[in-house]
């Protein structure tokens, strides 16, 4: 098991985080780093903007970007302003038909092949072709946004970082043309909304460039993440699965307890700006604290038998999956939006669902949850349109 300031890198990483939970409301785990376990304290820790700054995220966007993940007040309020008048939520809303359409013509897919890996034939392409088409570039580039958003996230032999930076530099030489050519002549896109002065409000091109970057990996890797999670815990649970397949309507609920169940993202980062107390533990200046979303997600206290994936638990939405507070997840409406049209053809149209692989394999990160692939087969009832035949 490979670790992080402690922290499993494993197939299984709840038992970790449910003992962390008992040693207190913060724990040191390596010299200067605090983690923070608990339901209550990770939201006290993530509201506390003043004592816990994002500036722990600041780094790796490109240079002289900031992002809205690595600023706090005033800056973080001033980019979050200019996203939000681009990332509306009538523009999510807009994109519902279209996310269908491509999960449609994805699932004829998969019931033309019988057996395939819910990774790379649905959950990988269903939120990369919407982020580019969000974006306005060339969706069918999907392959290189999805190796561009892996050489930011994954790296660890010598020869592999040489790679992943090339990637990188691939990237900001494409999106640098994009935001040239779109300042030149703005489009019905998010870069074009994201150039487009209003009086003196409006990002330079190297936070265009950063937020790009940022929505390229939280637009798609955690979204894919959150549908293989979802699909994987059915599987597992096929008592729920059944509900869900009885009750279409419940499938919102289910994106909500998949969420809180298998926490896309498991944990983030902030510093500590001043001496703070969290529970009755001083947490001292200058120390990186880690706020847990995936073990305060499975508190008891706060989620009854939370080791139990139930698609109509009444408190799933109170999950801590998407941050709070201020920098709450602004792609979280989307990533929502994609979840539920994706599960919804799931559990309507793929049925009796198998895995065909003994062990799945986990993404080699202590930051993100989700499988790398999930070979499956349909089974007896192989699909609806089979059935109809």
């Amino acid at each position: 098991m490979q670790r992080f300031f402690g922290l499993p890198q494993s197939d299984d990483p709840y038992p970790f985080y449910r003992r962390l939970r008992g040693l207190g409301p913060a724990v040191q785990i390596a010299q200067g780093v605090w983690a923070v376990s608990r339901y209550d304290d990770v939201v006290r820790v993530l509201k506390d903007h003043g004592s816990f700054s994002s500036r722990a995220l600041a780094g790796g966007f490109g240079p002289g970007a900031t992002t809205v993940i690595g600023a706090d007040p005033p800056e973080h309020t001033r980019l979050r302003g200019i996203v939000n008048r681009a990332f509306t939520p009538r523009m999510v809303a807009a994109l519902g038909p279209r996310a269908c359409e491509i999960t449609a013509r994805l699932v004829d897919a998969i019931e033309a092949k019988g057996e395939f890996d819910l990774v790379a034939d649905l959950a990988v392409p269903l939120p990369v072709m919407i982020i580019a088409e969000v974006l306005g570039v060339d969706p069918a580039r999907y392959d290189d946004f999805k190796r561009w958003s892996d050489s930011f996230l994954f790296s660890d032999a010598a020869q592999g970082r040489v790679r992943d930076e090339e990637s990188r530099q691939e990237f900001r030489e494409y999106f640098g043309d994009v935001i040239e050519a779109r300042r030149r002549g703005p489009r019905d896109d998010l870069i074009s909304a994201l150039t487009r002065a209003e009086g003196e409000e409006t990002l330079t091109p190297a936070e265009v460039m950063a937020f790009a970057t940022l929505l390229l990996i939280a637009g798609n890797e955690t979204t894919t993440n959150l549908i293989g999670n979802a699909v994987l815990a059915l599987i597992e649970n096929p008592d729920q699965l059944a509900l869900a397949q009885a009750e279409p309507a419940l499938v919102a609920n289910l994106v909500e307890e998949a969420l809180r169940f298998q926490s896309p993202v498991q944990l983030i980062m902030r510093l500590a700006v001043r001496d703070a107390d969290v529970g009755g533990v001083t947490i001292p200046a200058g120390s990186l604290v880690l706020p847990m979303f995936a073990s305060a997600n499975r508190d008891e206290s706060k989620f009854p038998e939370p080791d139990r994936f139930d698609v109509r638990r009444e408190n799933a939405r109170d999950h801590v999956a998407f941050g709070y507070g201020i920098h709450f997840c602004l792609g979280a409406p989307l990533a929502r939006l994609e979840a539920q049209v994706a599960l919804e053809a799931v559990v309507t149209r793929l049925a009796g669902l198998e895995l065909t692989e003994e062990r799945v394999e986990w993404l080699d990160s202590f930051l993100l949850r989700g499988p790398k692939r999930l070979r499956l087969r349909l089974g007896a009832r192989r699909s609806a349109a089979e059935a109809r035949r």
